[in-house]
């Protein structure tokens, strides 16, 4: 058995956590013979919540879980941590303008940045989950100076993940048939779903998803709204946001940074966008395809840009330009 690792969830009292903590917990992040310390946080008020998930966890009598510590200080929570998967953030409330959840958010991830800065391993990987998740991705980056910004991203593989469901859907394959799907930009409502790279295999032929659906106009409407707003529509539904699906992303995000990904293929993720060649201005925190090796990712090169994705990529960066700005602005001041 190797050492364990040190790995935080925040926001441990919450739905998404409820999903992803089991999955954690029994090998299937971060391999079968990797022990671990779990590390929930949450606010004060959550902490009668987070006995119970501590209670449903012991219960669980997972092997691999070495301790279970639940608290709500900061330093506790942050300590020597190998990972760190900060979940929780302000959610937005009726009449609730972006600037608005823009700033309470500010002011959350500046906080856990410095406290990554202060306890946490140098060498720590942190994922950001909550929303606006690039912004203050970026914010946490910013706030722990000493740790790689490299090692900083945020979830866009539930976006990824849509986006390749829709084609599976459509073209009656299975999940594992369609590859190469890309998610650029913002965790919003202007990232842009791209499929232009992809592949699926059609009677053990790799061929481009174009060719394989001649549905162009659907590829560029239907496709991509539906994938924009997949959320929303979750929500309509069940009156709850995401909680599974948003679980098993993260799960997929954070096994591929530790495992790598496979020969072939790539993954989106929210990463810093400084020296890319795709013409997305520096120091924005913006999905691009990416493959990993070493716990280290690296943008996918040379992929064709056409002038209907340029439009949608340059769009979806003017956004994150602004949120950075507005975040900044509270930055200085929070």
């Amino acid at each position: 058995m190797s050492e364990p690792i040190r790995v935080l969830v925040t926001g441990a009292a919450g739905q998404i956590a409820y999903s992803l903590l089991y999955s954690i917990g029994n090998g299937s992040v971060f391999g079968k013979d990797q022990p671990i310390i779990l590390v929930l946080l949450d606010i004060t008020p959550m902490m009668g919540v987070l006995d119970g998930v501590l209670m449903e966890l012991q219960d669980c009598a997972l092997p691999l879980l070495k301790d279970v510590i639940a608290t709500d200080k900061e330093d506790v929570a942050f300590k020597d941590l190998d990972v760190a998967i900060l979940v929780g953030s302000m959610p937005r409330r009726d009449g609730m303008e972006r600037k608005d959840l823009l700033k309470a958010n500010v002011k959350i991830f500046k906080c856990q940045g410095a406290a990554l800065e202060k306890y946490a391993k140098k060498s720590v990987k942190v994922i950001v989950v909550g929303n606006p998740a690039n912004t203050n991705c970026l914010t946490a980056a910013k706030s722990a100076p000493s740790i790689p910004k490299e090692n900083f991203s945020c979830l866009t593989r539930l976006d990824h993940n849509r986006a390749k469901a829709q084609i599976v859907l459509k073209l009656g394959v299975t999940s594992d048939d369609v590859k190469n799907v890309i998610i650029w930009g913002n965790h919003s409502s202007t990232q842009y779903p791209d499929v232009s790279h992809a592949k699926v295999k059609l009677q053990g032929k790799e061929v481009g998803v174009y060719d394989a659906l001649k549905d162009d106009s659907w590829l560029k409407g239907e496709f991509i709204t539906t994938v924009q707003q997949r959320g929303a529509a979750v929500i309509k539904a069940r009156k709850l946001s995401s909680a599974m699906s948003a679980a098993k992303a993260i799960c997929d995000h954070v096994r591929d940074i530790w495992f790598g990904t496979p020969e072939g293929e790539f993954v989106s993720m929210g990463i810093i966008s400084d020296g890319n060649s795709y013409g997305v201005p520096d120091d924005l925190l913006y999905s691009f395809p990416v493959t990993i090796k070493n716990k280290t990712w690296k943008i996918v090169e040379g992929l064709t840009i056409n002038d209907f994705s340029r439009e949608k990529m340059d769009l979806t960066a003017k956004e994150l330009a602004e949120e950075k700005e507005t975040a900044f602005e509270f930055l200085s001041s929070a």
